[in-house]
């Protein structure tokens, strides 16, 4: 049975750093990413300055070392939180929940609803959210990556 690790970044650098650490371990295929495109309206600075959005696709910019890691890498506007870019498998879930927001497709994933609505406010905040599906031996692993590039709130629950 496969769980979902999650955690919540407000460091560019640590959350790219976990992400290539993720992928040197061969978990590439599997990594999702959130975060507010702050260019277009986010808080913050310049996060994603310099991107695209009309292309639904990132090229270079802030955001391409992260996001550029990650496939299915689009660009969302998302009632409530605004402007979004999602990487990996859980952007493809937040492309049929646009109602349901951040939390729907954290919901979708194996998420209980007031984590899926607690991680959807830390990216409304400015928070980077990286999650993963992962098998069960590789959860403690892909849980301490995230600690250890400094992700708050790492949680691990059931994949839905």
């Amino acid at each position: 049975m496969s769980k979902v690790v999650v955690g919540v970044f407000y460091d560019r650098d640590q959350a790219e750093g976990a992400l290539e650490s993720l992928k040197v371990h061969g978990f590439e295929q599997d990594i999702s990413l959130v975060a507010r495109d702050e260019e277009q309206g986010g808080a913050g600075g310049g996060f994603l300055e310099g991107q695209d959005l009309s292309e639904g696709t990132m090229t270079g910019g802030a955001l391409g070392g992260i996001a550029g890691l990650l496939a299915g890498v689009g660009a969302l506007l998302i009632p409530g939180v605004g402007p979004i870019i999602a990487a990996g498998p859980i952007a493809a879930t937040l492309t049929g929940v646009i109602t349901g927001g951040i939390a729907g497709g954290l919901i979708d994933l194996g998420l209980p609803e007031e984590r899926g609505e607690y991680f959807e406010e830390q990216v409304r905040r400015g928070g980077i959210l990286v999650s993963m599906k992962a098998a069960d031996e590789q959860v403690e692993e892909t849980a301490s990556v995230l600690r250890q590039y400094g992700a708050s709130d790492v949680e691990v629950h059931e994949a839905g």
